[in-house]
């Protein structure tokens, strides 16, 4: 298996919605922008799938000394030789790529957040640093573009906690901030116990409006002469966009079950929205 071919089957493996994204794009940008996303994976799977937190720094480590050796010309792992050709012709910064890593290791060492300042430090290392890495692949001219693909990065970040927060309960994280769980009445032990309310649903309501806040203002940044270069991006907002209208219609039943979009539905999205951008 080619390193290329690694990463492919671990972008569809993942059964993520990015993949229907990236169906759309020339074949260079295609293969870069999947190997971005299997690094992500990667590096996400080192703390999700390994229940002892040092073995889980060491892998991490081992990442962090990879990209570096990546850099240098001589990687190791496919990910990261899949990765490295696009490293220049694509403007990939290290820093990036790095910050991604302590994102993840920030898992390892907290998993509460007091307000959602300290949230959105963990959403730029998580998602907006990918959002930046994303739209230097699809490719840009207005530097602009990269502020409005952070913004769309914590939007997506926002949209997984949303979708997520039964899953992330379950391993014992809630990343929804404590002072709103106070504003609310909601308690982490409603969280973690799965306890659905109306305190619950207001609670809920307030991280989607939030949320879709976060997206209009990050739309609101694209620049016109880069919106075509950008359309996975405006492809991804239809679909995460949609799948919240969904869970809001389902009342916020996310603790005992995760809702999506069928892969159909997903693939419409990303088409439609293809033609009109």
């Amino acid at each position: 298996m080619s390193p290329d071919e690694y990463c492919q089957q671990k972008t569809v493996q993942s059964g993520s919605s990015f993949y229907y994204s990236f169906l759309f794009l020339p074949p260079e940008r295609r293969r870069a922008i999947t190997a971005l996303y299997a690094f992500c994976r990667e590096v996400d799977d080192t703390v999700d799938e390994t229940s002892d937190t040092s073995v889980a720094r060491i892998k991490l480590a081992w990442w962090r000394t990879e990209v570096s050796t990546m850099y240098k010309g001589t990687p190791t792992h496919p990910v990261t030789q899949a990765l490295q050709p696009h490293i220049a012709p694509c403007k990939l910064e290290e820093q990036h790529l790095q910050a991604i890593i302590d994102g993840m290791e920030m898992d390892l060492d907290q998993s509460r957040y007091l307000d959602y300042a300290g949230l959105q430090k963990y959403c730029w290392r998580v998602a907006g640093v990918v959002g930046i890495l994303s739209a230097s692949i699809f490719g840009y001219t207005n530097p602009q573009t990269l502020a409005y693909a952070e913004k769309l990065g914590l939007a997506f970040q926002l949209t997984n906690i949303i979708r997520d927060v039964g899953d992330d309960a379950r391993k014992g994280r809630i990343y929804l901030p404590v002072n709103e769980l106070q504003q609310f009445n909601v308690t982490a032990s409603d969280i973690l116990n799965f306890r659905h309310s109306e305190k619950f649903e207001a609670l809920m309501q307030f991280q989607t409006d939030r949320a879709q806040k976060t997206y209009d203002e990050a739309l609101a940044l694209l620049p016109k002469e880069d919106r075509r270069a950008q359309r996975p991006g405006l492809m991804m907002a239809a679909i995460y966009r949609t799948l919240l209208d969904e869970i809001e219609r389902d009342r916020f039943h996310v603790l005992n079950q995760r809702i999506s979009l069928t892969p159909l539905r997903k693939l419409w999205l990303a088409w439609k929205t293809y033609v009109r951008a």
